[in-house]
């Protein structure tokens, strides 16, 4: 673990799986003191007849460490998408964070950077999805810890933890790529992570350097028009995040699309929870 916590409250997510169960002893072991405090969040799923038992086990692990526990269950089924199982727990977690004024925690190692990585390459997500897991908003100890060094770290400090039957099906993309991505060399794998922490240097820098360009709303029609798409969709990206919303490139596409072609007085709407409203020569963006 290479990260240094400032004092302060920290939510920390864990599923019971090896991953989360190292990360939560290794903050044991370095901040236990009065000036950090920890809560511990799980979300079950409800997708495996086990899963009851998991959150069972993470608030034994809370007990032992004499922390808080803040724990939801949703029945979401064996047929639930990962993406969508992904939105109802970052969900239940920032919520966790935003009630006890923490800061999220989760462990997310090197192997998720470089198979996050390549599911995005897969789906086509562009040059973003290089800057794979860097959200600010979320610290991520163990991104440069592989998987074997967190099982070595686990069987030397003599920890129980849950194993998660799923990893094992072949009906996700990512545990169909898992097997694949074993055959990287070192030296290509971590060149991907290199690659990663680059990424998300040059990520900020264009939605800063994108929230200066914008100005202040209403925004000029203009400016878009003469941008080539690619530096029009980040434009636009910066305003639709300055009213807490980023939406798909696609969607942003069609934003953009709309800002240069469409007429005085219309509306288009961006995956229905933002709408573009024009003007001959401004637009603005908001909620809908």
């Amino acid at each position: 673990m290479n990260t240094m916590l400032k004092p302060g409250t920290y939510c920390v997510a864990v599923s019971g799986g090896v991953d989360s169960v190292v990360l939560l002893h290794m903050l044991m072991q370095a901040y236990s003191n009065a000036s950090h405090g920890f809560i511990v969040a799980h979300f079950d799923h409800g997708t495996r007849p086990d899963s009851a038992s998991d959150a069972e086990f993470v608030q034994g692990l809370a007990e032992q460490y004499n922390l808080a526990f803040e724990m939801k269950r949703e029945e979401l089924g064996k047929d639930v998408s990962e993406e969508y199982a992904r939105e109802r727990r970052y969900g239940f977690l920032k919520s966790v964070a935003k009630k006890h004024h923490a800061t999220l925690i989760t462990a997310h190692h090197a192997d998720d950077i470089v198979e996050t990585i390549t599911i995005n390459m897969v789906r086509g997500t562009g040059w973003r999805g290089l800057a794979a897991m860097g959200s600010q908003n979320v610290l991520r100890p163990l991104v440069h810890m592989r998987k074997q060094e967190i099982l070595q770290y686990a069987k030397q400090n003599m920890l129980s933890w849950r194993e998660d039957s799923t990893n094992a099906t072949d009906k996700y993309l990512r545990n169909r790529l898992r097997a694949q991505l074993a055959a990287l060399s070192d030296d290509a794998f971590w060149q991907l992570v290199a690659l990663r922490d680059h990424q998300i240097v040059t990520k900020q820098q264009v939605e800063t350097e994108a929230g200066r360009i914008i100005g202040a709303v209403p925004y000029q029609r203009y400016l878009f028009i003469m941008c080539n798409d690619a530096a029009a969709m980040e434009l636009l990206r910066a305003a639709c995040v300055a009213v807490g919303y980023s939406p798909l490139a696609s969607q942003l596409w069609r934003g953009v699309l709309a800002i240069k072609t469409a007429k005085a007085g219309s509306r288009h709407d961006i995956g229905g929870s933002l709408r573009l409203e024009f003007t001959r020569a401004e637009f603005i963006v908001k909620p809908v």
